[in-house]
């Protein structure tokens, strides 16, 4: 009796907890085909406010913007959290405890001390060089420092997993490194960087703290569009660029973890 009590209670705190999460969500996405001009009375199913996106400017421009350095930052941060990750693995049996702590840190350390601290770099660089005017690449950079450490660890993740035998087997079957690289470690660690990938995509697409203090003034991302505009008061149009993020979000996160349930089996 008391098992079944509790098997209950623990199942009735699961869906109220799925509900917490996940009403506010279902909210936004349900208001965005709202027919009406107000945001909080719906009134009939229309699709009016996607159509109205399509001729935004702005939008078109913060959603170019925001796949650009998605797709840029996470396939740099991919080769070079490749790079490390497998860097970490070779070097294992040493003591390398403080570059544990230096890939740890950017993943740790609040997003606004981040932020701030990428800004005020890229300030001092563009006032003694030139180079670096806030705008798409600053913000490219920034995302690709944040995006490294999760990419460097999903891949050491994967080396550690692997049977060490089968790097001297390789080698034993007089293979170069070259061929070692292309035939035996990219397809055996391709779930893991295309996990990573996605990781990576979604992380930049869903940042906006880091990208609010790099970005230009001709380089605003979604989040940073909906950030400016909110101010004005939640409408359709913004529900209805959320629900896009959501399912963009959710559709990268999906195929992460797809990968990843493949990399662990």
């Amino acid at each position: 009796m008391r098992k079944r009590t509790l098997k209950r209670g623990l199942t009735a705190f699961w869906w109220l907890t799925l509900a917490f999460l996940y009403l506010p969500l279902a909210v936004v996405v349900l208001f965005s085909f709202n027919a009406s001009n107000s945001a909080a009375n719906f009134t009939d199913v229309s699709l009016r406010w996607y159509y109205r996106l399509l001729g935004n400017e702005e939008i078109l421009s913060a959603f170019a913007n925001s796949m650009v350095l998605a797709i840029v930052s996470s396939v740099v941060a991919l080769v070079v959290g490749c790079l490390i990750g497998y860097g970490m693995y070779r070097h294992r049996h040493r003591k390398l405890g403080w570059l544990i702590v230096l890939i740890y840190l950017p993943i740790v350390l609040p997003d606004i001390v981040f932020g701030i601290s990428e800004m005020a770099f890229f300030v001092q660089v563009h006032r003694l060089t030139g180079f670096l005017q806030p705008g798409l690449s600053t913000m490219i950079i920034a995302h690709v420092t944040f995006q490294i450490p999760f990419v460097a660890l999903i891949v050491y993740s994967r080396f550690v997993g692997l049977d060490p035998t089968l790097f001297e087997a390789a080698k034993d079957l007089y293979a170069t490194p070259i061929k070692r690289v292309v035939h035996f470690m990219l397809p055996t660690i391709k779930p893991a960087l295309i996990s990573a990938f996605f990781l990576s995509f979604t992380l930049s697409v869903d940042d906006f703290v880091i990208s609010f203090f790099t970005a230009g003034p001709e380089s605003a991302t979604l989040p940073i569009y909906i950030w400016g505009a909110i101010k004005k008061g939640v409408s359709p149009e913004i529900n209805a660029i959320a629900t896009l993020m959501i399912g963009a979000v959710a559709v990268a996160a999906i195929v992460s973890l797809m990968f990843s349930r493949r990399r662990q089996a």
